[in-house]
């Protein structure tokens, strides 16, 4: 199956808040065991974060892995990414990520493992990078629509309840044309796009949710989805 899991906030690491969604990652690849790759990249691979997600995964009984641009595992990027169950992308700078994406050939890579049904997920920038376009302050005092994989239509933007200007500088995006219609995912929330079925939200944290953006007639249409699992703990 084809899958999305982009999350507003939150990610792999040791706080217990985020046991359930952790969880439901890994279950959602199918496999008991499964083989789960880090993309650091926004995060300029940075070490402690990386230890924490191979300390989690380990814990929840996968197999980490992680690829780094600046010190490559393997001449095969594609075969190394494509033997993976789950690729999941850290956050940081949307716009370095996909300026060193592009020169790497992951646009099209990633999009195979898209293609060939291993799980695609990330947090923040590593939930805008599945979608054409992602909202970013990558530059400081800016909201930007940034292109990104285009691996589903639309638009992400993360953080949408935790940083106040995330709402606000979405809406005008979207309702100037900027940014196409798209998802708003709370701080403690996430987006499950699974193909040929209807958009989940997922829920870890109290009063958190996921949110279609649309403008019509030069407003915003903010609809919150319907279809929530709640793995608040």
């Amino acid at each position: 199956m084809k899958q999305i899991i982009a999350m507003g906030g939150g990610g792999f690491g040791p706080e217990k808040t985020m046991a359930k969604v952790q969880e439901y990652i890994l279950r959602a690849s199918g496999m008991e065991h499964p083989r789960v790759c880090l993309l650091p990249t926004a995060g300029a691979d940075k070490h402690e974060a990386i230890l924490e997600f191979y300390d989690a995964i380990l814990a929840l009984g996968g197999t980490p892995s992680h690829l780094s641009l600046f010190r490559l595992p393997t001449a095969d990027l594609e075969g190394f990414l494509l033997d993976k169950d789950i690729l999941f992308v850290g956050g940081g700078n949307t716009r370095s990520m996909m300026a060193l994406w592009r020169e790497w050939d992951l646009f099209r890579i990633l999009g195979k493992a898209y293609q060939n049904g291993i799980l695609c997920a990330g947090v923040s920038a590593g939930g805008n990078c599945w979608f054409e376009q992602g909202v970013s302050n990558s530059v400081p005092g800016q909201m930007l629509a940034l292109d990104c994989t285009g691996i589903v239509p639309g638009s992400f933007c993360p953080h949408y309840d935790s940083q106040p200007e995330r709402r606000p500088g979405y809406h005008a995006l979207v309702t100037s044309g900027t940014a196409a219609a798209g998802y708003g995912a709370d701080e403690a929330a996430a987006l499950h796009l699974r193909e040929g079925e209807e958009p989940l939200a997922l829920r870890f944290g109290a009063n958190a949710n996921v949110y279609h953006v649309e403008a019509t007639g030069g407003a915003v249409l903010e609809t919150p989805l319907a279809n929530v699992v709640d793995l608040v703990v």
